[in-house]
């Protein structure tokens, strides 16, 4: 008779289950019970690969990246080197108010919104969903204020409004559970491991 090994979950399986769910109810969508989506499934995808930069998690980069090209080549999507210009965007989203001047502030602000108008070229709003993402991820009300005024203007309706917020806010807490999972499970297994526990 042979014995199968199987990777225990560090979290257990029913963790993994709510994680999974919560996947599907912020990136997917489960029919029947989550809220319609504002925001469409590659620009949610779109934010979730930027979150994976800024969290800095190899895992969750691959695997979006792998969904975006999966959904631009569905959808005939113009060229685009997308990875390197969300690199950038990231770059440029690590500025805080709380490490600058006035003045740089006020400098940084002008580039941003010449850089967000590039963007908003190939794919309206993305930038703004973006860096309203980013103020959430580190409560950043500065950067939130700059990126809701944009918000406001894109999404004419407060129903919208509040839809394409939600779809952001979701894919934040998402994504802050998911990268902080994907980062350290290696770490925790290896630390098990040294003391012959086997997950």
């Amino acid at each position: 008779m042979s014995v199968q090994a199987v990777r225990e979950s560090i979290q257990g399986h029913p963790f993994n289950d709510v994680l999974n769910e919560l996947h599907a109810h912020t990136l997917t969508g489960v029919p029947g019970e989550s809220d319609p989506f504002i925001l469409s499934e590659l620009e949610r995808e779109y934010i979730a690969y930027a979150l994976a930069i800024y969290y800095q998690c190899d895992h969750c980069q691959k695997y979006h990246g792998r969904v975006i090209d999966r959904l631009r080549d569905k959808a005939g999507a113009s060229p685009w080197d997308w990875r390197a210009e969300f690199v950038r965007i990231i770059l440029f989203l690590r500025t805080s108010r709380f490490n600058v001047s006035q003045l740089e502030w006020d400098g940084w602000i002008d580039s941003w919104r010449r850089f967000a108008g590039r963007l908003h070229a190939r794919q309206p709003g993305l930038a703004c969903c973006i860096a309203y993402a980013i103020g959430i991820a580190r409560a950043d009300e500065h950067l939130m204020d700059l990126a809701f005024e944009s918000l406001g203007e894109l999404y004419e309706t407060d129903e919208n409004l509040l839809g394409a917020i939600r779809d952001i806010d979701r894919l934040v807490v998402f994504m802050k559970a998911a990268t902080s999972k994907n980062r350290t499970d290696p770490i925790v297994r290896r630390q098990l491991s040294a003391r012959g526990i086997r997950v």
